[in-house]
């Protein structure tokens, strides 16, 4: 029961202090830690909080008095402490106290197995190092170190805060630098209420990449939801249930009353998908823009994602920047114009970085761009010269208008993608009779329109599942994917392929469930497996099928981003192989016309088009009829496709010159610039080669009953068989099979990658950490000298602050250890025998019979204990305190130049940034120390002196 006044500690942040309960209303409770400054709503069933209760014996301070607690009253479910002639109620007491119960423990004799304490200071410092880590809620994010995304991914990572547009090609992985940053947001405290608002075809998407990829559960928003939480009658905003939410537009926009709730909800991010979809124009302003422009500015951090070339849609991009900063970017034809001049730059930029000699007007251009900066223009002299284009280069990328707020990648500027090699398997189509060509054209309405109509199948007839056999048998040893339209499909063709081939098939549509949809994905991944996957358009989502090189087109979709989608579950980075992508189709049908365009108007199928949107909307409803008229064998079909074939081609090529010669190659290298760019990569390299984390999991799981047994090379199997807990979050289904190997996890999407950030490792961790285990321990070393006592005291440094200014990764919860003898004098780099160890658990030491030496041992060594940690924490401290001054200064320093050339850099940025650096200057100094656990080691004569 929570009552006003009382004071309560949290398990998850004992770094905060002593909270106070200020308001209990109906399931929830809100906490102050007055000291942190930080309030706390917490669900009152599932708040991570234990009662402050001081037992006499114990000091404690308030008012500017202390003493030893000699009897504690309760009135009114409130505790008053009473001693040596003084008194404090509960709600008095300073917010910091001493409340380790680890002395208590030791000299009470209640004490644990000394491999428990080794593990507790083990993990004590494997957390501070992990914590401190720039890929700390990321390690263990089921994702490739592709160096683009990392970058992209790092540098918004590090804004205060960070407001983004996204805008790779299709394929580059904007989701995953979108999860990145959402993820390394909420790790570190910065975010901690997100909204994922999206169209509603690609609310599953999300939702299973963000929970699959980077282990973060998110809510699904609807109306039926919504309904429910009203349900509970306390009028609360249902929004604010969750922490985080995914809600569609279609949902908000067909219920005025939930917009209106959503916009009152508080939300520290807001990511949102499509963001090309949002229209906006200088006269007016549609739904959803009108929405998303509320929410942004309402809205610490914002990420738009969108595919669109700048080239083919500059108002639209000009749309979604004013977005992100409305005063920065605040008038359309002034936007227009910067954008003109940096293409001019960019193509002097490319010059530069080729080597080449520039001409009299574009030198004439540079002088004008770098007037007043004598130093710059004395490059002008020779810019062939590397060091000259080296800083002429560097100074037109920091004087770029959009690269603080822009992030675009292009494939050919990436490499490292395979060729595409299309395949046709065109078929007679004599083989099939009228009804067989009726069912084929009933196929092809059915799989343009947007949502597909019910669709039963009969394949058992169609010469495509005979193409589709003879395929499979050319290449035994190769894996295929097949993507089709929808879940029907899916079933029709594993039941007429069941009849006429023995071939392992394996199914994935969106009629199964998650877990379901995982193991068929992993059975197809398995080298002994199978080795067809037949997939609905579900398939073509988030999934990564890059270990297999066979695509096999069924089907068609109309629009180009969809084909692309399906291609990109194998053309992937990293990838091995050539693709081959088998088109199967019955000559003169209608889906053999829409092959046509892909192949001949968009060459879709050996490049990823990107102007295939606008292609659509230019000739989508022509190439529909004229399909529909080819299948019928209409007259004049043949000159009026290839008159459509040709138009096409000459408005992708048109388009794509475009691109090519307007894109702004400085946006592409802004990036390389900044001090975060390339944090996150050198992160993971240390991450991922860390030789004893693995076994310390291990190690940790065990402590609570949980056995590992290898199922294969890198994958192991994790027994709850005898877990000794509930609270171990990821065992409520049974044993759960993992892995250490990030490759694997890549390739097994069910398997989970195990890092100390993932939710199971990190909740076995936390588990120990705060709670008493391994926090008492007794042990004899047969290496001592005799009659030697010492007391091995581990303090945590802990650093108050708010939790948005992320301290800990200068100065994570760091553990100090300190040894002192009974002469309290120190023993440092005191560490116990081996054979010591060894020998512990067969030792049954008896500890509570040295009870009354402990008493009068204990607490004398412990005071010196704490006066040396507290020498070691204040060198600690100065080094966080150096570090962040180091890191914060670069920062800042780096703001203020580019402010000078510059207009991106707005001074909410500066004094955000200038802000934070005084924050933390003041937060760390002011870390304190908090006894965690203590070790008495002794010689074993020294037991038989008592």
């Amino acid at each position: 029961m929570f009552v006003p006044g009382q004071r309560w500690i949290s398990t998850a942040e004992p770094e905060l202090g002593l909270g106070t309960v200020l308001r209990v209303e109906g399931r929830g409770v809100q906490v102050l830690f007055a000291k942190a400054g930080v309030l706390r709503p917490y669900a009152v069933d599932s708040a991570p909080l234990v009662r402050a209760e001081f037992r006499a014996g114990q000091r404690v301070s308030g008012k500017g008095i202390a003493f030893l607690v000699e009897r504690v009253e309760i009135k009114e479910d409130l505790l008053i402490y009473r001693g040596e002639g003084r008194e404090l109620h509960e709600g008095q007491l300073d917010d910091e106290q001493s409340v380790s119960q680890a002395d208590d423990r030791l000299i009470g004799g209640r004490t644990d197995p000394v491999a428990r304490f080794d593990l507790r200071l083990e993990g004590l410092q494997r957390r501070a190092a992990a914590r401190r880590s720039a890929a700390w809620g990321l390690g263990a994010a089921r994702i490739g170190l592709v160096p683009h995304q990392l970058r992209v991914a790092g540098i918004a990572a590090s804004r205060r805060p960070p407001r983004v547009l996204l805008a790779d090609e299709v394929g580059l992985g904007k989701t995953i630098e979108a999860g990145m940053i959402l993820a390394r947001q909420l790790a570190t405290g910065r975010a901690q209420r997100v909204l994922v608002l999206l169209p509603d075809t690609l609310v599953y998407q999300w939702f299973v990449e963000l929970l699959r990829r980077f282990n973060l559960s998110f809510a699904i928003y609807d109306e039926e939801r919504c309904e429910s939480l009203d349900l509970n009658g306390d009028g609360a905003n249902p929004f604010e249930d969750d922490q985080l939410v995914i809600a569609d537009f279609s949902f908000l926009e067909h219920n005025p009353k939930r917009a209106e709730q959503l916009l009152a909800a508080p939300w520290d991010l807001l990511v949102v998908d499509e963001a090309h979809h949002l229209a906006w124009s200088p006269e007016a302003a549609s739904p959803r823009y009108a929405l998303v422009e509320r929410l942004a500015a309402a809205t610490p951090g914002v990420i738009l994602l969108t595919a669109t070339p700048e080239q083919l849609g500059r108002s639209g991009h000009f749309a979604r920047l004013r977005l992100l900063d409305p005063q920065r970017y605040s008038d359309l034809a002034s936007y227009l114009g910067e954008a003109d001049r940096f293409q001019e730059l960019s193509r002097i930029a490319d010059r530069l970085l080729d080597g080449e000699p520039l001409d009299d007007t574009q030198l004439a251009r540079l002088r004008e761009a770098f007037a007043g900066d004598e130093a710059l223009l004395a490059h002008l002299a020779d810019t062939t010269k590397p060091a000259h284009a080296r800083e002429l280069l560097a100074a037109l990328i920091d004087r770029h208008g959009t690269g603080r707020a822009m992030f675009r990648n292009r494939r050919a500027g990436i490499g490292g993608f395979p060729q595409r090699l299309p395949v046709w398997h065109l078929l007679d189509a004599g083989l099939l009779g009228e009804g067989g060509r009726q069912a084929l054209l009933a196929e092809f309405h059915a799989d343009i329109q947007q949502p597909s109509p019910p669709l039963e199948p009969d394949y058992s007839l169609d010469p495509r599942i005979d193409a589709l056999v003879t395929l499979l048998d050319a290449h035994p040893q190769d894996k295929f994917l097949l993507i089709c339209r929808s879940q029907a499909k899916v079933l029709a063709l594993e039941e007429a392929l069941r009849t006429k081939s023995g071939v392992g098939v394996a199914r994935f549509h969106e009629g199964l469930g998650i877990v379901q949809r995982d193991r068929n994905a992993a059975y197809f991944a398995q080298p002994d497996g199978a080795r067809l996957l037949i997939c609905s358009e579900i398939g073509s989502e988030g999934r990564n099928f890059q270990f297999a090189h066979r695509l096999v087109l069924w089907d068609l979709p109309l629009d180009p981003d969809l084909l692309e989608q399906r291609i990109g579950r194998l053309d992937r980075i990293g990838q091995k192989h050539d693709i081959s992508i088998h088109i199967l189709a019955v000559a003169d049908s209608a889906q053999h016309v829409l092959a046509r365009w892909y192949d001949e108007g968009v060459d879709a199928f050996r490049h990823s088009p990107a102007d295939g949107r606008e292609l659509l909307r230019r000739y989508g409803e022509p190439l529909a009829r004229l399909a529909d008229e080819h299948a019928r064998g209409d007259d004049n079909r043949d000159q009026e496709l290839d008159v459509l074939l040709a138009e096409t081609r000459a408005s992708h090529e048109e388009m794509a010159a475009l691109i090519r010669d307007g894109r702004d190659h400085l946006l592409e290298l802004a990036a390389s610039r900044d001090l975060h760019a390339d944090e996150l990569q050198q992160a993971f390299t240390r991450e991922d080669h860390d030789p004893g984390r693995d076994d310390f999991i291990q190690r940790l799981l065990e402590q609570f009953g949980i056995h590992a047994e290898e199922l294969s090379s890198k994958v192991l199997l994790l027994d709850p068989q005898y877990l000794s807990t509930d609270a171990l979050p990821g065992f409520a289904e049974g044993p759960v099979a993992v892995t250490f190997a990030r490759e694997v996890a890549l390739a097994r999407e069910d398997l989970p990658l195990l890092r100390l950030d993932h939710p199971m490792a990190a909740g076995a961790l936390d588990l120990v950490l705060t709670g008493e285990d391994g926090n008492a321990a007794f042990l004899v070393d047969d290496a001592l000298p005799p009659r030697t006592a010492l007391l091995q005291a581990v303090y945590l440094l802990e650093c108050v602050a708010d939790r948005k200014l992320d301290a800990e990764r200068f100065l994570p919860v760091l553990p100090v250890q300190v040894t002192v003898d009974t002469r309290l004098a120190e023993r440092a780099g005191f560490q116990p025998s081996d054979i010591a160890l060894r020998k512990a658990a067969d030792r049954n030491i008896e500890v509570p019979r040295y009870r009354k030496f402990l008493a009068k041992l204990v607490p004398p060594m412990l005071e010196k204990a704490e006066e040396l940690a507290s020498e070691r924490a204040r060198g600690d401290i100065d080094a966080a305190v150096a570090e962040a001054t180091a890191a914060l200064d670069a920062d800042l320093s780096r703001l203020l130049a580019l402010r000078a050339v510059n207009p991106a850099i707005g001074e909410g940025e500066i004094a955000a940034a200038a802000a934070e650096r005084t924050a933390l200057l003041e937060a760390l100094p002011q870390a304190r120390l908090r006894l965690d656990a203590v070790r008495f080691v002794v010689s074993p004569d020294f037991l038989a002196l008592r």
